[in-house]
């Protein structure tokens, strides 16, 4: 996600020789054609390389154009000079594996990526160059992306490393255009695009450069104790509609797979470890519909518009009062229309072309020749698959324990200084943790120790997240959040006659990715930490002697490796399940499960750490709930934002964490769990991602692009039926028909209910058609439900089924 500008490289990767990328005022020109591009972001790094062939082919098959990445310096060059291009970092085999399917490569190469990434992409390093200023006209620092704020922030300074930025960019002379996302005072020849969730009042500083949509929100991300966001397709095809009819060329999904921050990729603060997105592909893999078809469909009709798109400009025509039509007529007699309704709470029927259209709410009609439908943003026709995650029958894990030590923290400690230390600067990001240790030393005298009034300590921190211990035991924590990184915490503490230990873990969860300055942002206990309750009234401790460690034990021991894990004594058996007790790390091995089902660790049992297989980080965990609140019913009529249709109220932001098969072995693989606060990891559990239902809800008037293929082509063929299209995964079929109505059902996937017209043969012929196979279609059609229930009023097929992964029955 961007809330900046940004400078993007249009690198066109084809498996053939082409003769070049310009651009003129209608669109991208390749190999001397306009091309009305439609494109996904699909983020390296965030998938693995096993995944990327599927996930590149499914963005070609749903109707994309181009793959968009950035480019991760952080991840490539994760110290001065020392260079990364391996595993899930491996930029030159992702861009050959879009090429391979014959696809383009949109190519951001930041540095500055934003994108919800620790530090925005920038290595941690990068802060500790002599005389550096991120971002601004700093010869130290000179290269950018998505800027357009920090532009006006920085004034002159700001604007003045634009222009250096361009013109660097454009001396490479690397034969294709640039782009600049929120940048208006782009100079030319770059062009400068719009982000956000619609830009269809967008338009380029210059009358000769294309209209682009360098990021199309697709939803939003999510952040830990946060709620999940999605958008309705219906509202994102609209804002797409909306777009191209203005006269845009290029759009690319932000995201169109969103995936996973692996490790401690995921930024923020607080952004959790599923990057899903709500994209149309999820975050294991598999096509979210109805989202990844609807578009699907939308680039098909798109499509077929394309001569007439980028041949001419359009004539805008009113046809109500929240009505026009934008239509589109080159001068070789192509003809392609858009008639749209952005009145979000009611139909309008509307006279076009001698012709009338019934054009639903908050919606866009598309006609490639200015007569028939051939799809409509609001009406969609594929089908709804309910994903579900559903325990492995496994051999229960086997957990062994090792406590991580707190007694010996002095000991071991990296430095000890007068005063508080900002906890970056002593960490370099190496670890999300750093221990500040002190003692206070308390007479036998003191009137607390009589009366038993324990005494307070306030402690006051620059985040993330904070645990307290007095003398080996946890006394309390506080966390800060994505809105307010900063932390009060103040509780009573159990203090002793004589020396105290007071040791204070402090705990990043992802640095920030965005906003002006963020690198001088600070993190960590910087105080003040006051003991209040004494005879003397209170003690600051701020500036007193402390003590650092960086890390845990178990991290320098490397407790989370295949090697390191042998290298301490675990215990073993029932002495695990005795006490779930914070800073405890948690071991089991496990055999791969059967299938090609995506994998996911039920962690909803823990309270919060890291977890890794086989010694790779699958990311942080955090049983963080949701608040209780705003998840009401979603419309996709009006306009969009990410307050708009949460779901996950009080609930875990996120219980299920991605489990890559590639990185599985056959048996033996080696599950290890960091435990910060105390959970029970007996109820850890592998589960498979797989579709549980399919619905569909069609009427006998859905726009098909078949149709339109008989007028413009005058074959004598009697129209198309509608129909209804249901499939399950590969590997199961359709076991059962929940629901099945031929007439004017009511309700949603999962909800439907028979309205005032239904046929009752419905649930028959949907069994007959559809029982023991993987797919299925049925037309809606009188002459297939043996009748109509009800003459003269609009029918449906609303139809819901179970796909099964059980043996099918035999006939």
């Amino acid at each position: 996600m961007v809330v900046q500008s940004s400078l993007l490289l249009l690198l066109f990767l084809l498996p053939v020789a082409y003769s070049g990328v310009t651009y003129d005022r209608k669109a991208i020109i390749i190999d001397g054609q306009r091309r009305i591009l439609i494109s996904g972001s699909i983020h390296y790094p965030r998938s693995t390389p096993e995944m990327w062939e599927g996930l590149i082919q499914k963005a070609k098959d749903g109707g994309l154009d181009v793959i968009q990445t950035y480019v991760f310096w952080n991840g490539h060059e994760p110290s001065p000079g020392n260079y990364n291009f391996e595993g899930r970092y491996d930029l030159v085999r992702f861009i050959k594996a879009v090429q391979k399917v014959g696809l383009y490569v949109h190519l951001r190469i930041g540095p500055y990526v934003c994108a919800e990434w620790n530090f925005g992409g920038f290595p941690v390093w990068l802060k500790y160059v002599p005389g550096i200023s991120f971002r601004t006209d700093n010869e130290p620092f000179k290269i950018e992306n998505e800027y357009g704020p920090e532009s006006k922030a920085f004034g002159s300074a700001g604007h003045s490393y634009v222009n250096w930025t361009a013109e660097m960019a454009v001396g490479l002379k690397t034969g294709v255009p640039w782009v600049m996302c929120k940048e208006d005072d782009a100079p030319d020849p770059v062009i400068n695009a719009c982000n956000g969730f619609y830009c269809d009042s967008f338009t380029p500083n210059k009358p000769y450069k294309p209209t682009m949509w360098t990021e199309a929100w697709s939803g939003w991300f999510t952040e830990f104790g946060g709620t999940i966001h999605h958008r309705p397709v219906e509202d994102l095809a609209f804002a797409v509609a909306r777009f191209i009819q203005k006269g845009g060329s290029f759009i690319n999904y932000y995201m169109y797979h969103g995936g996973t921050n692996f490790g401690r990729t995921a930024g923020g603060p607080f952004v959790t470890t599923s990057y899903d997105y709500d994209a149309p592909i999820d975050e294991y893999g598999l096509v979210r519909e109805p989202k990844y078809g609807h578009l699907k469909e939308l680039h098909r009709a798109i499509k077929l518009c394309e001569r007439a798109l980028v041949s001419t400009d359009p004539t805008v025509i009113s046809l109500g009062s929240l009505q026009q039509a934008h239509v589109f007529s080159s001068q070789s007699g192509g003809c392609a229309a858009f008639l749209s309704n952005h009145n979000p709470n009611s139909f309008a029927r509307v006279m076009f072309n001698n012709m009338h259209y019934n054009v639903p709410p908050w919606s866009i009609s598309i006609l490639p020749d200015c007569r028939n439908v051939v799809f409509n943003t609001a009406k969609v026709g594929v089908q709804t698959s309910q994903m579900q995650m559903y325990p492995i029958n496994v051999r229960s894990l086997m957990w062994e324990r090792y406590d991580e030590e707190v007694a010996s923290l002095e000991e071991n400690s990296l430095i000890t200084t007068t005063g508080l230390l900002e906890q970056i600067n002593v960490t370099r990001d190496t670890s999300d943790y750093l221990w500040y240790i002190t003692s206070v030393d308390v007479s036998p005298a003191e009137g607390f120790l009589r009366d038993r009034k324990r005494p307070v300590l306030m402690v006051e921190s620059a985040g993330h997240a904070l645990h307290i211990f007095v003398n080996g035991q946890l006394s309390g924590s506080a966390y800060g959040s994505r809105e307010d990184r900063r932390i009060k915490f103040s509780g009573n503490v159990n203090l002793r006659a004589g020396t105290n230990r007071i040791a204070l873990l402090s705990v990043a969860v992802g640095l920030p990715n965005a906003g002006v300055h963020y690198e001088l942002w600070s993190t960590g206990v910087l105080g003040p930490v006051v003991l209040h309750g004494l005879d003397e009234g209170s003690k600051d401790l701020t500036w007193q002697k402390w003590s650092y460690q960086l890390g845990l034990k178990g991290e320098a021991m490397n407790l989370n490796s295949l090697e390191g894990a042998s290298s301490v004594e675990w215990m073993q058996g029932s002495l695990v399940a005795q006490n779930q007790q914070p800073l405890t790390w948690y071991r089991a091995y496990f055999d791969a499960p059967a299938g090609n089902d995506p994998l996911a660790l039920d962690m909803g049992s823990m309270g919060k750490g890291h977890v890794w297989i086989n010694g790779q980080s699958i990311g942080r965990y955090w049983t963080a709930y949701a608040p209780s609140e705003y998840c009401n019913s979603c419309s996709y009529r009006g306009t969009y934002r990410s307050p708009k249709c949460q779901s996950g109220c009080g609930q875990p932001t996120q219980r299920w964490y991605h489990v890559p098969r590639s990185w599985l072995q056959p048996t033996r693989n080696l599950l290890v769990v960091f435990e910060e606060l105390g959970g029970d990891a007996t109820k850890i559990s592998l589960a498979k991602r797989s579709l549980s239902s399919v619905c569909a809800d069609v009427s006998e008037w859905h726009p098909t692009i078949k149709n339109w293929h008989i007028e413009n082509y005058g074959r004598p063929e009697e129209h198309h039926k509608p129909k209804v299209h249901l499939r399950c995964a590969p590997g199961q079929f359709i076991s059962a028909i929940k629901f099945a109505s031929y007439g004017t059902p009511i309700g949603t996937c999962g909800n439907f209910q028979h309205g005032a017209c239904h046929s009752p043969n419905s649930h028959a012929i949907l069994e007959k058609m559809c029982i023991g196979k993987e797919k299925c279609m049925v037309a809606i059609s009188q002459n297939i439900f043996g009748g109509d229930p009800c003459r003269n009023v609009m029918k449906r097929v609303a139809v819901e089924a179970i796909c099964s992964s059980a043996a099918r029955p035999t006939s």
